[in-house]
C-alpha cells in the first residue's frame, strides 16, 4: 500500500452516474451538472444531494424547493462537460449547449428531452444544507424514454475523466 493524498479520496467513492439537476427560479431556468448524490430511501424514493452555495442553482433550489434530476446517457457526455463548465449567473445553458427543456407535471423546473430519464423532485429536508449544502429530495414523479433503450451513464472519476457503465452482472439478491 502506498499513501493516498486525501484530497483524491471522491475519486474512490463517487457514487453514482453524472447527473443534471434543473431548476427554475423567477421563471428562469438553469441546468447544472451534478456527481454528488445518493439513494437513501427505497418508497417514497429519497435521494441526497450537495449542491455548492457557490453555485448559481443553490439559491433557485433553496428558494423554490423543487427541482428535477435529468439522468444523460453517454452519448451526452460532451454537453454534460460543457454545463458544468459555466454558471448559469451568465449564460443560458439551455439555450447556449443545445438541450431541450420541456415542461414537468409537478414542478416548475424543466426536464431535459435528450436525457433517458427525469425526476420530478421536491426538498424535503434541508437540517444538513448550512453545515453541508445537502439537500434530501423525494422524487414525486419519474419519466423514461422509451426509445433510449439500453442507455449508458458516465460516472466521473475527477479531472475530466469518467467512467462509462459496462457489462450488468446479475446475481440473486433479496434486496429491490
Amino acid at each position: 500500500m502506498k499513501d493516498l493524498p486525501l484530497a483524491e479520496v471522491y475519486q474512490l467513492i463517487e457514487p453514482g452516474p453524472v447527473v443534471l439537476l434543473t431548476t427554475s427560479h423567477r421563471g428562469r431556468p438553469n441546468v447544472m451538472t451534478m456527481s454528488w448524490h445518493m439513494m437513501v430511501e427505497f418508497t417514497p424514493p429519497l435521494i441526497a444531494c450537495i449542491v455548492s452555495q457557490g453555485d448559481f442553482s443553490f439559491t433557485a433550489l433553496r428558494a423554490t424547493k423543487e427541482c428535477v434530476i435529468a439522468i444523460p446517457a453517454v452519448e451526452l457526455a460532451e454537453q454534460v462537460v460543457k454545463v458544468g463548465n459555466c454558471s448559469g449567473r451568465e449564460v443560458d445553458k439551455f439555450t447556449t449547449i443545445g438541450l431541450t427543456p420541456r415542461p414537468a407535471a409537478l414542478v416548475a423546473a424543466p426536464l431535459i428531452k435528450e436525457c433517458f430519464a427525469n425526476l420530478e423532485c421536491r426538498v424535503v429536508e434541508t437540517r444538513l444544507v448550512n453545515r453541508f449544502n445537502l439537500f434530501v429530495l423525494e422524487v414525486v414523479k419519474a419519466w423514461r424514454d422509451p426509445a433510449q433503450k439500453a442507455p449508458r451513464t458516465i460516472h466521473h472519476q475527477g479531472y475530466g475523466t469518467f467512467a462509462v457503465d459496462g457489462n450488468t452482472l446479475k446475481l440473486p439478491s433479496r434486496m429491490p
